[in-house]
């Protein structure tokens, strides 16, 4: 009787869940003297369910390892070749170089033209210039063979353009950088491709814990903590990313939608981090992305976790090489499911807990 009523209750939990192996995908850097080899790393992500990967430049060897793979990927344009793409034959070369001899047996879904780029006191700022031009031209490269319809091209921002984030509905784009980001904004707008935006809770935790709790970082407060128009926060990724939503209307492209290109959270080197908090939010937030947020409901965020392995050689912050999913020995840190398997994983929606239900078969 306990089995029966069990596989009635996953039938309807079933019924109504829509699982997020699909829609989240995983970061693969390579700052590391002692990651696997690129074949290695695909059968990683093959055997993990990962559908979804981010490079950040058109590694030759990665690509000719993914062809046939079914893996769904983001190629990044480094920064440092945004000046030759803002040149049209720049731009056309690249694209005919690292993307049409895959295509399709590799499935490219994004381009990222750039990543992070700040235009105003930065030592990124000189490239701001580039950025949009860069953008159009390798818009234009991959229309002109065809492709545009099946690959969109975006560029990556990180949260640091918005100057006001709280509440969420008064999001609103930094004044001085209204410039850089507005034409951008428009022209994904009417190339119908979403913003591309690397949002971490754990870098607005750590800078001010004294008003943002850690539950409310990791997806495990137990009731909203802010209420902003009638909507409930329960975490920060929502306010963060609702926050970002507000901005784009504000700039009068509220239609924009946004692909999470970074999330993640460091098991080691920083203040809040450890491998329990880590895995909470990872854990949390792939469940997580399949329902939306506050102010855009029922709407699945595709993201992309960061990142594949810890990297050795990441410069920055001791926290930079504490990001990986996996050790570089393959071993994965945090028991994490990417879709398939035989174990459900159902959401309170209360508590935002999980609670595992097992058949006893």
């Amino acid at each position: 009787m306990a089995t029966i009523l069990l596989l009635l209750l996953l039938g309807l939990f079933a019924a109504n869940f829509t699982p997020t192996g699909a829609q989240v995908g995983v970061c693969y850097g390579m700052l590391g003297n002692n990651l696997p080899n690129v074949q290695e790393v695909i059968d990683l992500y093959r055997s993990n369910n990962i559908r979804r990967m981010r490079l950040y430049d058109p590694n030759s060897q990665a690509l000719q390892a993914l062809r046939g793979s079914n893996i769904e990927v983001m190629v990044g344009v480094p920064n440092s070749d945004l000046p030759n793409l803002a040149n049209p034959s720049g731009a056309q070369s690249w694209v005919q170089r690292n993307i049409i001899p895959y295509w399709p047996n590799v499935r490219i879904r994004y381009i990222a033209v750039g990543n992070e780029v700040r235009p105003v006191n930065d030592a990124t700022s000189w490239l701001a210039q580039y950025v949009l031009p860069a953008l159009v031209n390798v818009f234009n490269a991959v229309r002109s063979a065809g492709l545009d319809s099946q690959i969109k091209v975006s560029i990556a921002i990180d949260m640091s353009l918005i100057g006001v984030s709280f509440p969420p509905s008064a999001g609103a784009f930094r004044g001085d950088i209204r410039s850089y980001l507005d034409p951008i904004i428009g022209h994904l707008a009417w190339a119908r491709t979403p913003l591309l935006a690397n949002i971490y809770t754990y870098f607005s935790y750590k800078d001010n814990p004294r008003d943002i709790s850690l539950p409310y970082a990791i997806f495990s407060s137990p009731s909203p903590v802010v209420w902003d128009q009638g909507r409930g926060y329960q975490n920060l990724f929502d306010a963060m990313l609702d926050s970002l939503y507000s901005a784009l209307e504000n700039a009068g492209q509220g239609g924009l939608d946004v692909v999470v290109s970074e999330s993640g959270w460091p098991s080691a080197g920083g203040f809040g981090t450890s491998v329990d908090n880590a895995a909470t939010y990872l854990s949390n937030l792939m469940r997580h992305v399949g329902g939306g947020t506050p102010k855009r409901p029922g709407r699945a965020i595709e993201t992309y976790l960061f990142a594949m392995f810890d990297e050795n050689q990441k410069t920055g912050p001791e926290i930079e090489r504490h990001f990986g999913l996996f050790s570089p020995n393959k071993q994965p840190k945090y028991q994490l499911r990417f879709g398939g398997g035989r174990a459900w994983d159902i959401v309170s929606e209360e508590y935002n807990a999980t609670f595992p239900l097992k058949a006893d078969m």
